[in-house]
């Protein structure tokens, strides 16, 4: 789901404080239709209720996966993700989460700004 995919991106790069990740992802959000207060309130997701069930399990992966610790991803998480996703869909949404946070790492390392006019 293409909504989902917009907030996971925005989430990990929120989490791993990418400004020209951010600006792109909220940016690209808002062109296709997304809605400027829930990508406002992807930073304080877990209380803002803007966000079904599926968008929570999706934005609570992304927060386990992103800040990964020595014990991986909780179950809780996880068990959240299959229960409201199929198989494929928490692999796509792995793989997707994984992918952004090597291009937020990435674009740390070349220290890649926003453009400063839209």
């Amino acid at each position: 789901e293409h909504t989902v995919l917009h907030l996971v991106k925005l989430r990990a790069s929120v989490l791993n404080g990418g400004a020209f990740c951010v600006d792109m992802h909220s940016r690209d959000a808002l062109a296709a239709g997304g809605s400027s207060r829930r990508l406002f309130a992807v930073a304080a997701w877990h209380e803002a209720p803007f966000f079904d069930e599926r968008e929570r399990a999706a934005l609570a992966l992304t927060d386990a996966l992103t800040r990964l610790g020595d014990h991986g991803v909780p179950d809780e998480v996880w068990d959240a993700a299959a229960r409201v996703w199929s198989e494929k869909e928490v692999a796509d949404l792995v793989v997707a989460i994984a992918t952004i946070n090597v291009w937020n790492r990435i674009v740390a390392a070349t220290r890649l700004q926003p453009p400063v006019q839209e």
